[in-house]
């Protein structure tokens, strides 16, 4: 059976419903709201031949219909119009780029307020992965007697502070003369590359101060293990609850459960490196606990390097059309507003 123009019409229109009221909807209500000149009988018949298509589906306390994952992914990839910005979304997207921090943690976690603010849904942002930004400098700088603090300078801005114990033996010159090398061998380089082998002044300090310099590397190296989970930020958890598909409490708590997997969703959005948006839907999802739930991913980059990701969650009828056009923009938005910041 084909979907013909009718049926299409129909198909969207019962989408466009269910996404604004949350009830499942009956052929009166298409026949009144959208008015396509054909009765309810004939709108009756049309649900009937989409619910065996497994577009629609018929909640057994109810007459009307919902739609299905099925429809979902139909609508949003050849029935849905993105809509443009109101004003207010986007005076809140400018928002982000008027802040008068360079910090990336708190431009990222002002990211993720806004997304979840703007559309009512839960945002989830990940900081930048260290695997993708380059080292631009690197800084010793004498703390006291004892400790010294390892500034780590990268296309993103700063993203890396340790403090590395200093041998009795050594001044701020010789500090600025390690910084001097460590710059020099690891610019535009990415933590995965830092490697002695081939800094042929640092293998000799090494044999003069190895614990010393072997600390310097290490906290290098390991930057991306240390970052990898501190750098997702949540915004609007509680938002989810809005939405009477969330009343049930064990749908509540099943969602409360996944917003504390860190595992699950760092794994779900580090994956995504898309130049476009990305929506998974419903049943797509290959974690269990995602499969009642929408997902919207976008990116942020630095010139044409992507740096994270950047998503929101929300019920499977979800408004794609307003989501999509906002996640887009945000990306966009941020995306400038770091290029200006930190591009050399």
């Amino acid at each position: 059976m084909q979907l013909g123009r009718r049926k299409l019409q129909i198909l969207q229109a019962v989408i466009q419903d269910y996404i604004s009221s949350g009830e499942p909807v009956g052929s009166r209500t298409i026949a009144k709201k959208y008015g396509m000149g054909i009765s309810p009988a004939t709108i009756r018949n049309e649900m009937s031949d989409l619910e065996e298509m497994g577009y629609l589906q018929q909640p057994h306390t109810s007459a009307g219909r919902i739609p299905s994952d099925k429809a979902y992914r139909l609508y949003v990839d050849k029935l849905m119009e993105t809509r443009n910005l109101t004003p207010d979304e986007a005076q809140r997207i400018r928002e982000i780029c008027n802040q008068k921090t360079t910090e990336i943690e708190e431009i990222i976690e002002q990211v993720a307020n806004i997304l979840s603010d703007i559309t009512n849904y839960t945002s989830v942002v990940l900081g930048p992965r260290l695997n993708k930004v380059l080292i631009r400098r690197i800084e010793l700088i004498a703390i006291d007697r004892q400790y010294a603090l390892l500034l780590v300078v990268t296309s993103a801005g700063i993203i890396k502070d340790t403090l590395i114990r200093i041998p009795d033996n050594i001044d701020a010159g010789y500090l600025e003369r390690i910084s001097n090398m460590l710059t020099k061998y690891y610019r535009d380089k990415t933590f995965a590359d830092v490697n002695i082998k081939h800094a042929t002044d640092l293998q000799k300090e090494l044999m003069r101060q190895k614990e010393f310099i072997r600390n310097i590397l290490d906290a290098l190296t390991n930057s991306i293990a240390n970052k990898r989970q501190s750098d997702i930020y949540l915004g609007g958890t509680a938002n989810i609850f809005n939405f009477p598909e969330y009343q049930d409490i064990i749908k509540a708590r099943d969602f409360l459960n996944l917003m504390e997997n860190k595992d699950i969703l760092y794994n779900l959005f580090s994956q995504y490196e898309e130049d476009d948006v990305v929506i998974v839907i419903g049943t797509e999802n290959e974690y269990n606990e995602m499969q009642d739930c929408s997902v919207v991913m976008g990116t942020y980059s630095i010139g044409d390097k992507v740096l994270g990701s950047m998503g929101l969650i929300g019920p499977t009828r979800m408004e794609y059309s307003k989501v999509v056009s906002i996640m887009r923009h945000v990306g966009e938005s941020v995306s400038n507003y770091l290029t200006l910041l930190f591009k050399e």
